[in-house]
């Protein structure tokens, strides 16, 4: 597969969301795929960044293992610029830095460098612009990954699965996020939490949404992702559900996540 060299448009900031929950499974790497192509749909230049050592944003978006010549690996512990990592997809407007297990090596690599948990941050500052929104997929876990996703993001999105362990360790992830805001980072706040794989013929389903909407208020998103299986067989075909079957539940629901997302972020000042 052949994929087109990145090109370098106007220095105006990007948007920078962290998807993030300590949680696996919850629809984290799917919601950063569709929403970035959702977005991309729409026009906007985005960059998803795979965090995760599990690859999987990578292999969801058609990215085969000699496609990933250079990784999120290189531009935090090597001397690779981001926008060298980052390739163009087959969504136009849609780029991807790539992920390997080589990655689950990098936190020990990082622990002695000078300013950890900015190398992120400071990769992404280097190319200011470059893209209108940047997805950073976090692994399902706050380690020193995670953290430099915090730090260089402004703001955190949360996809919450809608089940009866929903909320557990969801404290623990704003805990997290309200130390790096004192310490490292004070911009960053909840973009918005983002309810996942719902049924409507789950009663629980029902419950958990209208817990977390009395937990969260408006930060939940009124956009709710079905739980669909056009959803979840995209990804083994190398495609974000937006491509493999437009008309598909789970397609119109992010589209209409990618503009709830849009009307929030008009809101946010500059």
């Amino acid at each position: 597969m052949l994929y087109a060299p990145i090109q370098r448009p106007d220095t105006r900031r990007s948007r920078i969301l962290a998807l993030a929950n300590q949680k696996g499974g919850v629809g984290k790497t799917t919601t950063a795929v569709n929403l970035g192509t959702a977005l991309a749909a729409i026009h906007k230049r985005v960059l998803i960044i795979d965090l995760d050592p599990q690859g999987n944003a990578s292999t969801g978006l058609g990215l085969g293992a000699d496609d990933r010549q250079l990784t999120t690996y290189d531009v935090l512990v090597g001397d690779v610029a981001l926008d060298e990592a980052a390739i163009e997809t087959p969504v136009p407007g849609l780029f991807v830095v790539p992920s390997t297990r080589e990655l689950s090596g990098a936190e020990i690599e990082l622990v002695d460098m000078p300013r950890r948990e900015h190398r992120l941050a400071a990769a992404l500052a280097a190319v200011p612009g470059s893209w209108d929104y940047v997805l950073i997929d976090c692994p399902p876990s706050l380690n020193l990954l995670t953290l430099n996703a915090f730090v260089a993001s402004d703001a955190v999105l949360v996809p919450l699965q809608c089940e009866f362990y929903a909320l557990e360790g969801l404290s623990h992830l704003l805990h997290t996020v309200e130390r790096v805001r004192r310490s490292l980072n004070p911009r960053l706040e909840i973009q918005g939490v983002i309810l996942t794989m719902f049924d409507k013929r789950n009663n629980i389903c029902d419950m958990v949404a209208s817990d977390v909407r009395s937990h969260f208020g408006e930060k939940v998103y009124d956009t709710v992702i079905p739980r669909n299986v056009r959803v979840s067989e995209a990804p083994s075909f190398g495609k974000p559900v937006l491509l493999y079957d437009w008309r598909s539940a789970g397609s119109q629901a992010y589209i209409h996540l990618a503009s709830e997302l849009l009307r929030r972020d008009a809101m946010v000042p500059a």
